[in-house]
C-alpha cells in the first residue's frame, strides 16, 4: 500500500462526486493491508465508511444537489436481476462490486458513486458521525433485521471493537438489557461501552461471565448473543450462555473458514444460529433514523482522527488493538459548509 497521486475521478450518467470529509478504518482495511482479505481487488483505493460534500453530479442525476452533505452505501454495482437484488438483499448478490474492494473507495480526496446509493444527511447528524453510518448499518442489520431484538431482551455482545460497540448501542436503543464481554486488554473499550449506555461490561479475565449472566437471567440464559470478535472460543461460550430456543448471531469473521463449533448445543437447545453479513439499503435508512433521533451517536466510539497522509500509523494503531475506532480526515471541511 502506498500514499500517492491518482487522477481525480470524473462523473457521467448518474454518478455523483463527493469531496470526502472522513473515512473510517475498518477491520477489513487492516486485513487488506496485511494481504489477508481475499475480496480486495488491487490496484484499488481502500475505504468504504465515509461522509462528505457533493461537488459535481452527472447529467442523469435527478435529486442530489451540489453542496449536499451525504454518506454513501458501499455497493457500487450489482447484477440487478438475481433473487437477492430483487428482494433488496444487495449484500448477497454474487456479482456485487463494492467501494474500496472492487472499485476505488473513500481513502482519497474524492470518491464517486451512483445517485441511488447516496443518502443526504439529517441536519443534526455531523459529518464525523455520518462517516460511521456503514458500520452502524451493519449493526442495525444484525440487531434489528436478523437478530430481531425486542424490548426487554437480555443481550450479550462478544467483542469490544467498533462493531461490538455499535451493536450494543443499537440493541440498547431497541430496549434490550445489554452485556458486553471483553478481555483485560479491552479496558478502555469497555469503559467506552459503559459510557454509551451498555448496562453491564464484563472483563472475562477478572469475572466469571456465566455467573454474571446466570444472576441477571435467573439461570435461564440470554435471549440473543452477538459474536463480533472473530474468536471461535467466544462463539462457543455464547452458545453455552444463550437460553434454549435463543438466538446466536455471528458477525465476526473467523481466521479459518472451517472451525470447531459446539453444534451439539445448537441441536439440543434448538438455538437459532444465523449469520449477518454487512448491510443492505434498508439498514442504512434505519441507521440514519437512529442517529437523527439521537438514540445513537457513533462519534462516541471515535478515539483517533488522523490526516490522510498519516494513514500508515493510523492503521498500525488500530491493528495493534489500541483505541476503538480510527478515522482518516481526507479534506478540511467545516460543518455546515454546503
Amino acid at each position: 500500500m502506498v500514499y500517492t497521486e491518482i487522477p481525480e475521478p470524473s462523473v457521467s450518467g448518474d454518478l455523483v462526486k463527493i469531496k470526502v470529509a472522513y473515512s473510517g478504518i475498518c477491520g477489513t482495511d487492516i486485513h487488506a493491508m496485511q494481504g489477508t482479505y481475499p475480496s480486495t481487488s488491487p490496484p484499488v483505493v481502500l475505504g468504504h465508511e465515509f461522509s462528505g460534500i457533493v461537488t459535481e453530479v452527472g447529467p442523469d442525476v435527478r435529486e442530489i444537489k451540489v453542496g449536499a452533505r451525504v454518506t454513501s452505501e458501499t455497493t457500487y454495482k450489482t447484477c440487478g436481476s438475481c433473487p437477492y437484488c430483487k428482494s433488496g438483499d444487495l449484500n448477497l448478490c454474487g456479482s456485487r462490486q463494492g467501494l474500496g474492494t472492487n472499485v476505488n473507495g473513500s481513502m482519497a480526496q474524492y470518491v464517486v458513486n451512483h445517485e441511488s446509493r447516496l443518502h443526504v444527511l439529517p441536519q443534526n447528524v455531523s459529518l464525523l458521525a455520518a462517516a460511521l453510518t456503514e458500520p452502524l448499518a451493519c449493526a442495525v442489520h444484525a440487531v434489528i433485521e436478523r437478530g430481531h431484538v425486542r424490548p426487554g431482551d437480555v443481550v450479550c455482545v462478544f467483542g469490544a471493537g467498533a462493531i461490538g460497540q455499535l451493536v450494543s448501542q443499537t440493541a440498547a436503543a431497541q430496549g434490550a438489557v445489554v452485556v458486553m464481554a471483553g478481555l483485560s486488554r479491552d479496558r478502555e473499550r469497555l469503559e467506552i461501552a459503559r459510557s454509551c449506555g451498555v448496562h453491564r461490561v464484563v472483563d472475562q479475565q477478572e469475572e466469571d461471565l456465566s455467573e454474571v449472566i446466570a444472576a441477571m437471567t435467573g439461570g435461564a440464559g440470554v435471549d440473543v448473543v452477538f459474536e463480533c470478535s472473530g474468536a471461535v472460543p467466544a462463539l462457543n461460550i455464547g452458545l453455552e450462555l444463550v437460553r434454549k430456543k435463543g438466538t446466536v448471531v455471528q458477525m465476526g469473521v473467523f481466521s479459518h473458514s472451517r472451525e470447531t463449533i459446539a453444534t451439539d448445543l445448537i441441536l439440543h437447545h434448538e438455538i437459532r444460529y444465523i449469520g449477518s453479513r454487512s448491510q443492505k439499503p434498508s439498514s442504512w435508512k434505519l441507521a440514519l433514523e437512529l442517529m437523527a433521533s439521537q438514540k445513537i451517536n457513533p462519534e462516541k466510539i471515535v478515539t483517533n482522527i488522523s490526516p490522510l497522509d498519516q494513514w500508515h500509523s493510523a492503521f498500525e494503531f488500530i491493528a495493534g488493538g489500541q483505541g476503538c475506532k480510527g478515522v482518516l480526515q481526507c479534506n478540511e471541511i467545516l460543518e455546515g459548509a454546503e
